[in-house]
């Protein structure tokens, strides 16, 4: 070990739409933040990140903008991403130099030109070796699934952003579907709702928080009725409406039955030995959207497949993506590769 290895820490990361999560070897998960940055918009100084970004949001005056670099699932704006990552590492390495290796996970969809964006992203941000994992490997790792067994597994992880659907057997994985279709389609689902239906504007911040209180994917026990505050469209004036749990799952229904429809088409293409294999160990819900009351019995019943949600779904990927860091010899069949040209 040299003298720089004691400086230098090895991490792992989940760089999501909706949330970055960072876990460091020997430590564990050490951050969990929402996936925003306030900067000034003259200087491009980022004033805050996380959740005080997050408190910011929709609240901010002409100076401050709050932001949220990635989109479906890949970086959409390359400078501020870059300077949320740094300042992310910096927060929870304060004494380290340098991260000498970072395993970062990835939609399973994205060009070789994203890859490239999020490599560029993590070297300029001090990274010496950097490693990409497809965020369904990374997920099925994190749940505790033996990847490189000879036996088919089936993966869905619902992000912020996509939604990512694998059957992973050697180490590899066999077929996928990646859509971008996540929760951040679903809070937009939540909003158009409230603007036609009851001429209310509703912030990004309200849509999410309907849909984790009320939203569902088939019918609940007992419906219930919510308040919920916005602005009138006609008046302009602040305004109350009240709307039941059913109309919130008409709302979301186009959007779950997209996933659902992916899922069937990615066991349509699955070979008949793993299709036998998925039957017998069942479906594997991981992500934040795993976490929307009902969907996992909703795609059992369109599907006829036993469907698991697993332990702590929304760390499952950054889970996955820190064993891998921590034993990088053991899971360096499961990177994806740099494409040679």
């Amino acid at each position: 070990m040299g003298i720089l290895d004691f400086f230098s820490t090895d991490v792992a990361i989940d760089l999501g739409t909706a949330n970055t999560l960072i876990y460091i070897k020997g430590k564990g998960i050490v951050l969990n933040e929402p996936s925003i940055v306030a900067f000034d918009r003259n200087t491009k100084k980022i004033i805050a990140l996380g959740n005080k970004a997050k408190e910011m949001q929709g609240r901010e005056h002409r100076e401050i903008r709050v932001t949220r670099p990635m989109r479906d699932g890949v970086i959409a704006d390359f400078e501020i991403a870059e300077g949320m990552i740094r300042a992310f590492i910096k927060m929870v390495t304060p004494n380290a130099f340098q991260s000498k290796r970072i395993v970062i996970a990835v939609p399973s969809g994205v060009t070789e030109v994203e890859k490239r964006a999020v490599r560029d992203a993590c070297e300029h941000a001090g990274a010496k070796e950097v490693h990409l994992v497809a965020e369904p490997m990374a997920a099925a790792i994190g749940i505790g699934v033996d990847v490189e067994a000879p036996v088919g597994n089936m993966i869905i992880d619902i992000g912020g952003g996509t939604t990512e659907i694998a059957v992973i057997a050697l180490a590899g994985i066999v077929n996928e579907e990646s859509i971008r279709i996540a929760g951040d389609e679903m809070n937009n689902a939540i909003m158009q709702f409230f603007k036609k239906n009851y001429n209310l504007l509703i912030g990004e911040r309200t849509a999410e928080s309907i849909k984790c209180e009320v939203g569902s994917a088939v019918p609940l026990k007992e419906e219930v009725t919510i308040q919920v505050k916005g602005r009138d469209l006609v008046g302009g004036i602040p305004k109350t409406a009240e709307v039941s749990s059913v109309e919130i799952r008409e709302a979301l229904n186009e959007n779950i039955s997209q996933i659902v429809e992916a899922v069937k088409q990615t066991l349509e293409r699955t070979p008949p030995e793993l299709s036998a294999d998925i039957l017998d160990r069942g479906v594997m819900l991981s992500g934040g959207g795993a976490l929307l009351k009902g969907l996992d019995e909703r795609i059992r019943m369109e599907t006829n497949l036993p469907v698991h949600v697993s332990d702590d779904p929304l760390t499952a990927v950054v889970r996955g993506a820190g064993k891998a860091i921590e034993n990088i010899n053991k899971y360096s069949r499961v990177f994806i590769r740099k494409r040679t040209y």
